[in-house]
């Protein structure tokens, strides 16, 4: 834990470049939504245990679930080019490398808040070592510049070496999330392109860009519905799925 608290302390101003977004803005932009509110009173500072991957920057740390803050790693339905032009699933190897640096080891994450869909955001450290740092260092995510610029150098780095994402054209996630959208919601009925699907997990809403979107049929005489925001979604019960 000592060595937590001291790479804790020598990333001084990193949390200067990070701004909150209201839940107002969220009805109007169909953007994901990372920083929402701060910590609560009984939220833990600092977030202890085995990681369990979901995707390139979520994982579960114990009971908990936690959004890797300060970077944006390719989708797991996204695919970005190598040198010569051809697809690789960056999002599955961007999960894949994540599971590869989390996988049987203790975590400490540093938690600064939470986000729309509840999960912790927070840095997190492997014996001292920043795992959000290491997946911007190995071309396997992105500085998330919207939300903070602790990363930016790192993905500079990493720009310049052509590893990951950078062997070759990239496309952000958050532009791949946006064109996904445009596509989505010619189909939609009103431009409301969220599917909330009712299954034996429960009501659950799935995004564009979930690896799952194309596969939901939508019944709305079962209670199934569309959604024209993800704030929309979560005031009526739904969840959203775990890769959105």
């Amino acid at each position: 834990m000592a060595s937590v608290l001291s790479a804790k302390l020598s990333r001084t101003g990193r949390e200067a470049g990070a701004f909150f977004v209201s839940s107002a803005a969220l009805l109007l932009v169909p953007a994901i939504a990372v920083a929402v509110t701060g910590p609560g009173a009984n939220d833990p500072a600092i977030i202890t245990g085995q990681g369990r991957v979901v995707d390139g920057d979520t994982l579960d740390v114990g009971p908990t679930r936690v959004r890797l803050e300060g970077i944006d790693a390719p989708e797991l339905a996204q695919t970005c080019r190598t040198a010569t032009g051809e697809r690789w699933g960056c999002g599955k190897a961007s999960a894949a490398f994540l599971r590869a640096l989390v996988q049987q080891k203790g975590l400490a994450c540093d938690r600064t808040g939470s986000d729309l869909y509840h999960r912790a955001l927070a840095t997190c450290f492997e014996d001292g070592a920043d795992i959000n740092e290491a997946m911007v260092r190995a071309g396997m995510a992105w500085a998330f510049v919207r939300y903070s610029k602790v990363y930016v150098a790192v993905e500079a780095d990493a720009r310049g070496r052509k590893v990951g994402v950078w062997q070759g054209p990239a496309e952000a996630p958050w532009d791949f999330r946006h064109a996904e959208w445009q596509v989505a919601e010619t189909a939609a009925p009103s431009g409301c392109a969220i599917k909330g699907n009712i299954s034996s997990h429960g009501r659950i809403y799935h995004m564009p860009w979930s690896p799952w979107y194309g596969r939901v049929k939508i019944d709305e005489s079962c209670g199934e519905r569309w959604f024209c925001s993800e704030a929309e979604a979560l005031a009526a019960g739904w969840r959203p799925a775990a890769a959105n």
